[in-house]
């Protein structure tokens, strides 16, 4: 079973720059790719950005490009999302899943379970 938990987030200003981590305990090699998500208040969660465990293919979502990277550390079993020149609107709680089939990270709904996530503000 997969457990994930997120960590990083935090309170910073328009412009800032914050790194969230997501430490994954439990057969984490047995999913093709993770993936960080995002849920701000009064909307649904959304894909942000995703990596395949094996050659490290990174997918992210337009709003977020060129401003947030994704990597992982296959010896801690961690991913982590690099979040910089944030803006008010990035302000959200961020989730990270496991994907067992690539497809899975831009079908959202289709996750079972959700950690706790982080909460990300971004001040004006």
């Amino acid at each position: 079973q997969v457990q994930l938990v997120e960590s990083g987030g935090g309170l910073v200003q328009s412009g800032g720059s914050l790194r969230l981590s997501c430490a994954d305990s439990g057969r984490v090699f047995s999913n093709v790719a993770m993936g960080w998500f995002r849920q701000a208040p009064g909307k649904e969660r959304e894909f942000v950005a995703g990596i395949t465990w094996i050659g490290g293919n990174t997918y992210y979502a337009d709003s977020v490009k060129g401003r947030f990277t994704i990597s992982t550390d296959k010896a801690k079993n961690t991913v982590y999302l690099q979040m910089t020149n944030l803006k008010p609107e990035d302000t959200a709680v961020y989730y990270c899943n496991a994907a067992p089939i690539l497809g899975r990270l831009f079908r959202v709904n289709d996750f079972g379970s959700w950690g706790q996530g982080t909460q990300v503000t971004v001040s004006s």
